[in-house]
């Protein structure tokens, strides 16, 4: 029994100090990225940019506005495609993917698809979002011994990030996505931040599966018309 009382203590130790070892990392990077304070007061971003993707060009442009909506438009060999989701509901057209005309997303990928209203990031009070974190240890991402943590989020699928320890910055996230019913996992690597004028820093520059996204134009609580998310 005593053996017994002494694992289960230093199991909750060892626990305690995983936990808050995620938590300090994540605290230092929210610090490097430019702070909670400054990316609390974060409503809406508008992002622009050129995906080089199998030797084409494709203009991408996000619009989130914290909360409300998250509308992507993509144009490439003369045709526009969208997709957007707001809180009760979600379309997408991809007419370069063989769509014909709008389609509804269905409830299951609507739910996951509600962490892509949040324009401050899931790990800005993460907790009070329902978002936990799990510390992994170190891995190496291209050379670099990265901070492993996994954000077990609320509403959908899990994300494990890898934090350089020097800068604090993200250099290489993975997610699971669900694509023509199946699960396939996506590794995209950051590169290029910036700060900007709000006192938050991005990365502008992301190396997907598919291609290299860099983004031309960031913009901070600009004016959106809410009328982007409805069919």
């Amino acid at each position: 029994m005593k053996r017994l009382i002494l694992s289960f203590l230093f199991a909750a130790a060892a626990f305690s100090v995983q936990a808050q070892t995620a938590e300090e990392i994540v605290s230092k990077h929210i610090e490097a990225i430019g702070g909670a304070d400054n990316w609390r007061k974060v409503n809406s971003v508008k992002m622009e940019g050129i995906l080089q993707a199998n030797g084409a060009d494709v203009s991408v442009t996000v619009t989130v506005l914290h909360g409300k909506g998250m509308r992507q438009d993509i144009s490439v060999m003369g045709m526009n495609g969208y997709e957007f989701v707001t809180p009760t509901e979600g379309w997408s057209f991809m007419p370069f993917q063989g769509q014909q005309q709008p389609e509804p997303k269905t409830a299951e990928d609507l739910a996951e698809s509600q962490d892509k209203l949040d324009a401050q990031g899931s790990l800005i009070d993460y907790a009070k979002k329902g978002h936990t974190l799990e510390y992994l240890g170190k891995e190496d991402v291209e050379g670099t011994e990265c901070f492993k943590i996994k954000i077990i989020k609320k509403g959908g699928s899990p994300e494990t990030i890898f934090i350089d320890p020097k800068s604090f910055y993200v250099l290489q996230s993975k997610s699971t996505v669900k694509a023509n019913g199946q699960e396939v996992e996506v590794v995209t690597s950051y590169s290029n931040y910036e700060k900007l004028t709000e006192g938050i820093v991005v990365s502008k520059s992301m190396t997907l599966p598919f291609g290299e996204l860099n983004l031309t134009k960031v913009e901070i609580n600009g004016t959106v018309d809410e009328a982007i998310f409805k069919k």
